[in-house]
């Protein structure tokens, strides 16, 4: 448990930072870019050249390393609640490197956080066992498949609401990140290339980070970012606790449904932070 937190929490820092050079890389493209096979490659080249785009992308990877092994060691319900530290981070960096600020509001969402965390690691029991889930697994690839179609005409538009559902199929596809990480198998190379898994996780992740990319260049990060948030993390939470038997410690489901509730309010409060202004060349 003392590891997988962590694990979860030296994640949040990493994602928090990536978060902030990945908004300023994918502001920097050309917005008529979309999610179209003839175009996906100049799209990648083109957010390639842009340096903070690159150190977003090492920090993203470097961060799923560590929130790879929380995801395994911890219930998905806590593991996925830690990604919203990860916005505490980012939000206290603006303050320091934006000259931001901090309204009372969100300054009680940033507690709320950390209390929740707290409540949720403390009721937290032991994480249900890896185990092949067929059922579980042809959804994962039924779901990649829609998502990334979804995502294909989502961004033929350039409309707000093109920018909230690219947000929502990105939560989605980290979703589904996380759900293929537990149920990846332990064994031999030859098991694990055989495992269905062994795909659907890194096709997920790059999918996400493409869509949410596609996101924050056509609109607010407002609204690209709440609900991606908010399905990354709600729905593994869900599957984990119904469908894969994450447990919580007995009589503490009260507590552990009050820090999941505290911990989702105040990320979603402190999206504003994934914002970053694009500073221009003098």
């Amino acid at each position: 448990m003392v590891l997988g937190l962590g694990a979860a929490l030296g994640a949040a820092v990493l994602f928090g930072v990536a978060s902030i050079l990945q908004a300023v890389g994918s502001r920097r493209v050309p917005t008529e870019s979309e999610l179209d096979p003839r175009r996906l490659g100049g799209f990648v080249a083109a957010l390639l050249r842009q340096p903070a785009f690159v150190g977003a992308l090492v920090l993203n990877l470097a961060g799923f390393g560590l929130h790879f092994v929380a995801l395994r060691l911890l219930p998905l319900y806590l593991a996925q609640a830690g990604i919203a530290a990860s916005l505490v981070v980012t939000a206290l960096l603006a303050t320091r490197l934006m000259s931001d600020q901090l309204s009372a509001l969100e300054w009680s969402a940033v507690i709320a956080v950390c209390v929740g965390l707290g409540l949720l690691a403390v009721s937290a029991g032991s994480a249900g066992d890896s185990a092949q889930h067929h059922g579980l697994t042809v959804g994962l690839i039924i779901g990649l498949i829609t998502i990334a179609v979804l995502g294909a005409l989502a961004s033929r538009s350039q409309h707000g609401v093109s920018t909230a559902l690219l947000g929502m199929l990105a939560g989605l596809g980290y979703a589904g990140v996380a759900i293929s990480a537990r149920l990846l198998q332990d064994g031999s190379i030859g098991e694990l290339l055989r495992s269905p898994t062994t795909y659907t996780l890194p096709i997920s992740g790059a999918l996400a980070f493409l869509l949410y990319s596609l996101a924050l260049q056509r609109g607010s990060v407002t609204l690209a970012t709440t609900p991606m948030i908010a399905l990354q993390t709600i729905t593994p939470a869900v599957v984990g606790v119904f469908v894969l038997d994450d447990a919580v410690r007995a009589g503490w489901w009260p507590g552990a449904i009050a820090g999941f509730a505290l911990s989702a309010v105040g990320s979603l409060i402190l999206v504003r932070f994934e914002s970053v202004k694009d500073p221009q060349p003098s």
